[in-house]
């Protein structure tokens, strides 16, 4: 019975938390979403092209210019504040120090390189998108820090109001305006930079103005070397990660050309989506859980990790079955009909994402039980078989090949991650109900691939995926595939969406 208990209370924290943070994730993918199509639909596809490949550069210079503290100091913030609280002010100032200085001697080296990365890609106009927009590397830099470190206080607040929400609807006004006004391509380098910009003086105004903490000048060696040492394993792991997620743009950039990297960059952002709710969970689910090991409490984590990869499946399905079964309506709906090419790409990337859901947090779940260093080798290997098999079929199947090789950068890592987690916890996503929920979506998920259907019309779209989730959510409440823990889970977070909408109210 405390079993029991102790899973309910997880459980109720995680869709307290998880509810807010999806929020975010849910405006932030929106307005990213409107920015990314009204520059496809109003630019060239090479220009669209040109710009991902700034971004892909800018945000692997975020990785090396943080050193992986946005991973380390939410831990390191809630182990000072509760054994060390007279460092605190210490380590923080410290990490922030460190950041400014590492971050601006990477916007030093990656402009004096530009011109050597754009022949890299044999893209000249790169050379001025990349001056440009490393100037956000900065802002971008300590906007993760502080947003960190507010995590390391057990606060979600500054995730969503200013990392989600501020700086995309901020990014999306500035691409409107420019739009608008018929601006170069030029003025979306310069207004990404302005939103980074303005996003980190806001959210560094609101941190002192609410005293979360001090900002000092203040480095303390001894400090700085060990989160140093603990964050370096967490930055490679972040560096393999954008290998898995980048190389594909980079080598599509070198192989082919900016145009076929626009095209490309049509489908990624619409799988991207597909593991929102399982980021959204992920912000909150690894406070609890490393309490719940920290515990020896093996059995209820272990159940909890089987009720969230549930429920996150569940609440993934209906935008997989949208972009999956309807490829080339998703893009042209999203990004125009001169980006259709990239269905087939947009399917493939879909399965490779939604196997990275089914599985669950197997990777924030190794660094709960002190195993980080299995994730950094788990990605090691995914990036191999990513360069590998870029390199293999790019030249020859071109964006088709690149997306292949994503997919199955994700099925290794995934796979090893999850071996490992078993052998060392038995923890597992496959619960009896779990399989009946698996078992269902892949019959009537066949069923409706196999209609063929050919529907441009949108409406017609949700026409259909409301008849398939009717047919679904009958076949799953038939199977009873749903649990005790599903139903309170879904009054907590009905009661958090309405205490949320009332406050809201009140304040408006």
């Amino acid at each position: 019975m405390d079993d029991e208990v102790e899973v309910n209370q997880a459980l109720q924290k995680i869709a307290k938390g998880t509810g807010m943070v999806f929020v975010g994730s849910v405006i932030s993918m929106f307005f990213g979403f409107l920015s990314r199509a009204v520059i496809a639909r109003y630019f060239t596809t090479s220009e669209y092209g040109v710009f991902n490949l700034a971004l892909t550069v800018l945000n692997i210079g975020l990785v090396f210019a943080t050193l992986g503290f946005p991973s380390a100091l939410p831990r390191e913030v809630a182990f000072y504040k509760e054994k060390q609280p007279s460092q605190l002010c210490e380590l923080i100032s410290t990490a922030l120090l460190i950041t400014t200085l590492n971050s601006t001697f990477w916007v030093i080296i990656l402009i004096l390189e530009a011109e050597n990365i754009a022949q890299i890609f044999n893209e000249e106009k790169l050379i001025l998108a990349l001056r440009v927009m490393i100037l956000a590397l900065p802002f971008a830099s300590l906007t993760g820090l502080i947003v960190s470190i507010s995590r390391g206080f057990g606060r979600v607040r500054e995730n969503i109001y200013f990392k989600s929400v501020f700086f995309s609807s901020l990014f999306f006004i500035f691409i409107l305006f420019g739009t608008l006004l018929k601006l170069s391509v030029t003025f979306i380098f310069s207004a990404y930079v302005l939103a980074q910009a303005f996003t980190f003086l806001a959210l560094a105004f609101d941190v002192w103005k609410i005293k979360l903490f001090e900002f000092r000048i203040s480095l303390n060696l001894k400090i700085g070397k060990e989160i140093v040492a603990f964050s370096l394993p967490l930055m490679l792991t972040g560096v393999l990660g954008y290998i898995m997620n980048w190389t594909d743009t980079l080598m599509l950039g070198y192989y082919k050309s900016s145009e076929v990297v626009g095209i490309y960059n049509a489908a990624t952002p619409l799988a991207r989506l597909l593991p929102m709710f399982l980021s959204s969970v992920a912000f909150i689910y690894m406070p609890i859980a490393s309490s719940l090991y920290a515990q020896g409490k093996v059995k209820e984590l272990k159940r909890v990790y089987q009720i969230l990869t549930k429920w996150v499946f569940l609440l993934t399905l209906p935008f997989f079955t949208i972009i999956f079964i309807f490829p080339e309506t998703s893009i042209n709906f999203t990004f125009g009909n001169k980006y259709a090419g990239a269905s087939q790409v947009l399917q493939i990337l879909a399965l490779g994402f939604m196997f990275h859901t089914f599985l669950g947090l197997n990777g924030l779940s190794l660094i709960v039980i002190g195993a980080p260093r299995l994730n950094l080798i788990g990605d090691l290997f995914a990036a191999i078989f990513n360069v590998f098999f870029n390199v293999l079929l790019i030249p020859n199947y071109g964006i088709i090949g690149a997306s292949i090789a994503t997919a199955i950068s994700y099925f290794v890592a995934n796979v090893f991650r999850s071996f490992w987690l078993y052998k060392k916890t038995g923890i597992h996503p496959f619960s009896w109900n779990y399989v009946k929920l698996l078992l269902i979506s892949f019959v009537v998920l066949g069923c409706l691939k196999a209609l063929n259907l050919r529907v441009n019309n949108v409406w017609y779209i949700v026409l259909i995926l409301v008849l398939f989730l009717g047919v679904y959510f009958l076949l799953v409440l038939l199977s009873k595939s749903i649990d005790k823990e599903d139903i309170e889970l879904l009054v907590i977070v009905k009661e958090k969406l309405k205490k949320t909408l009332l406050r809201e109210s009140d304040n408006h």
